[in-house]
């Protein structure tokens, strides 16, 4: 995990980890734009807030909104 910005960025294994997938996974999300990040000094690096967004919205799926 790097601080960049005063903001954590976690990279493609930290994201994978985190996220329970592949790193081939995470790659393909961020090539498809389903996943924003940064690619920094030849390393793609994911900020937090992306990966509470991706969690948010997957773990929401099938939920009905007015039931929860």
């Amino acid at each position: 995990m790097k601080i960049i910005f005063e903001e954590k960025h976690y990279n493609i294994k930290e994201v994978a980890e985190i996220l329970g997938i592949s790193t081939t996974s995470i790659h393909n999300y961020i090539k498809a734009g389903t996943m924003k990040a940064v690619k920094i000094a030849g390393m793609w690096y994911v900020k937090e807030t992306e990966i509470k967004a991706y969690l948010d919205d997957n773990t929401n799926v099938g939920k009905n909104k007015d039931n929860g």
